[in-house]
């Protein structure tokens, strides 16, 4: 759907503040809105949508030979990615 308005951005802080003075409709991350959730600031809309889904997931080419960077990446993640309860 297109929806027309005076504001387009991918830049998390502006929207947050966008949807804080009511111009719209945000799409962050649950850390980037938390306090304003919890104060009423901020509400979250379709939350049968949002279901928690802890840490990252990445997708890249099923390759043999990945590039050095791409390893090192997926190692970090791998690192900080907390252990199942």
């Amino acid at each position: 759907m297109r929806v027309d308005g005076p504001i387009v951005s991918n830049d998390a802080d502006l929207m947050r503040l966008a949807a804080i003075d009511g111009l719209g409709i945000a799409y962050l991350f649950e850390e980037h809105a938390r306090a304003e959730l919890v104060d009423g600031r901020l509400v979250r809309l379709l939350k049968s949508w949002c279901p928690a889904e802890p840490g990252f997931y990445l997708y890249f080419p099923g390759r043999r030979q990945l590039a050095p960077a791409v390893a090192a990446l997926i190692e970090a993640l791998r690192w900080r990615q907390p252990s199942p309860a």
